[in-house]
């Protein structure tokens, strides 16, 4: 199998792996140790502050009137549910506090804003995302198909396949693919273990979902508002650009023109998967936001694939740790429009035997990323 030369900036000669090996996840874990301290104070303030922040967002959809103000509200709400959102992962990494029922009593709580079932979040997230990460039928998020399997999908799966893989829907793919089918009251097909605090949970989000259009729907007609324009710019708008913002980070995090997918559990083992499938994106601060810091270090995701127990307040310097003791191996990118329109371009499928990407005719468009079969 042949392989077309490659021109884009996303591959380089830099692309190529060092000669050293990664070093075993134990000792890479004792240099991040002296950043691995819980800080339970600092973690109530986070907390507070972004449910503070998220109540007077939704207050201001309610008692703004220009439409305009309103929806500005609602955009700014929903980064506030993906702040919260980060924060209830931690918790459900046991990484934010230092107590575990704490942890799980404040996941559940700031989970509410995301409608997110903390117990199937936690199994989904902990054990089959983390605990298999980029290998073939474990780690279900933005898995992707091989050129056979694509084949074989229905037309209408393929069609939607594609607007998944284009760049512009990750809040579609989320939304149907992960909190749908796998969050939502998920059928046996999808979950095919049965637990009550899964339905607990889930009956959970559905009352913190009725209460919250209910507000809205109040504060309507009791100050001769629009039902329909609140609906919109309260919830609607908030919880699509949450679905956005999270499959979007998602998909940058495991797929990229230099980052491998598996079939072969030996071989993803020997890969120390932990390192070598996730990208640290990078952002330049634009208008004074760094946008790092208001994912709360999300982004710094390679620290956190090492070592779940790293809280996020630490994970910026974990980070910085591991790219100075592991130069090369840990693949860094300078975001830009270019660079995702060019990965989302490149990563459509994936030659398992080739190890490699590819568009959705199986044409290679990647260097091959693991040994050929």
């Amino acid at each position: 199998m042949s392989v077309e030369v490659l021109t884009a900036p996303a591959i380089t000669r830099e692309s190529a792996p060092p000669a050293t090996a990664i070093p075993h996840r134990k000792l890479i874990r004792t240099w991040l140790k002296p950043v691995s301290t819980r800080n339970t104070m600092l973690a109530l303030a986070l907390v507070a502050f972004d449910l503070v922040l998220f109540a007077a967002l939704l207050a201001g959809t309610i008692w703004l009137r220009a439409p305009l103000l309103k929806l500005l509200c609602g955009v700014a709400e929903g980064v506030v549910i993906a702040r919260l959102f980060i924060l209830g992962h931690d918790a459900c990494h046991q990484s934010l506090t230092e107590h575990r029922g704490l942890n799980r009593v404040i996941g559940r709580i700031v989970f509410l804003a995301s409608l997110t079932p903390y117990s199937l979040w936690e199994i989904g997230h902990n054990v089959v995302h983390h605990g298999y990460t980029n290998l073939k039928d474990f780690d279900m998020v933005w898995a992707p198909r091989t050129l056979a399997a694509y084949r074989a999908l229905s037309p209408r799966r393929r069609w939607l396949e594609r607007v998944y893989r284009s760049g512009w829907a990750p809040w579609l793919y989320y939304f149907n693919e992960i909190w749908w089918k796998k969050m939502y009251f998920p059928n046996r097909t999808q979950m095919p273990t049965r637990r009550r605090v899964f339905i607990a949970d889930g009956v959970l989000v559905t009352l913190a979902a009725a209460a919250w259009i209910a507000l809205l729907v109040l504060a309507a007609s009791t100050t001769g508002q629009s039902a329909g324009l609140l609906l919109l710019s309260g919830f609607a708008l908030p919880l699509l650009l949450w679905n956005g913002l999270i499959g979007w980070v998602v998909y940058v995090h495991h797929t990229h023109p230099r980052i491998a997918w598996y079939a072969d559990k030996p071989a993803w083992s020997a890969a120390q998967p932990f390192v070598s499938t996730t990208v640290h994106m990078v952002f330049k601060p634009h208008f004074g936001i760094d946008f790092d810091a208001l994912l709360h270090h999300i982004l710094e995701h390679t620290a956190h694939h090492v070592d779940m127990c790293i809280p996020l307040y630490r994970l910026k310097r974990a980070q910085a740790i591991l790219e100075a003791r592991m130069p090369g191996h840990i693949v860094r990118q300078a975001f830009s429009w270019r660079q995702y329109s060019d990965t989302a371009r490149r990563c459509k499928l994936y030659d398992f035997e080739h190890g490699c990407w590819t568009d959705f005719d199986g044409k290679p468009t990647s260097i091959p990323l693991t040994p050929s079969s």
